[in-house]
């Protein structure tokens, strides 16, 4: 691979690592314009477990405004990102995002750990998710940590538990 085509690489990867923390952040300031611009408008975000389930930029918009109605403060973190490019199309890349959101739902503090399975593709000169799909290791109440990590309801959103949907959950016996 030439110099020009090793750097590229390098920059795709860093643009896109931009386009990850810059998720966080318009999320954390309830943005829905910077929240569109993350997004190609045929994206698609969605969760393991079917809560989350939009097609198209005005449904993922649609989602957030629900969110944000339910939501208060949030901090969203970055922890570790691997990226794939395509090495067929130099437009499109795959990637996993591991992070954490410190989040108040409902009036209440919950901690949230998410792993992000993204489709990227670059659209209008710039990089955005085509697909983000979110796993939760845990969603719940900081009280409710030591007792629910050992076990497979580890997700506590809601009105009764639910089974993570990280790692597999035939992997936890969930």
């Amino acid at each position: 691979m030439d110099l020009e085509a090793r750097l590229r690489r390098l920059e795709d990867k860093e643009e896109i690592r931009q386009l990850v923390t810059r998720y966080g952040l318009v999320v954390d300031e309830m943005d829905l314009d910077g929240i569109a611009d993350l997004f190609t408008p045929d994206a698609e975000l969605c969760s393991r477990d079917g809560v989350f389930a939009a097609k198209g930029i005005e449904a993922i918009l649609d989602t957030y405004r629900a969110r944000f109605e339910v939501l208060g403060p949030t901090y969203h973190y970055v922890h570790g990102q691997t990226i794939d490019l395509d090495p067929d199309d130099p437009d499109r890349a795959r990637g996993i995002t591991t992070s954490h959101a410190e989040v108040v739902r409902n009036g209440e503090a919950m901690m949230v750990a998410v792993v992000y399975h993204d489709e990227y593709r670059r659209f209008q000169g710039a990089w955005r998710f085509a697909r983000r799909e979110m796993a939760f290791f845990y969603y719940l109440r900081p009280a409710d940590y030591a007792a629910a990590l050992p076990t497979p309801w580890r997700v506590r959103a809601y009105d009764s538990p639910h089974p993570a949907d990280y790692p597999h959950r035939s992997a936890q016996g969930g």
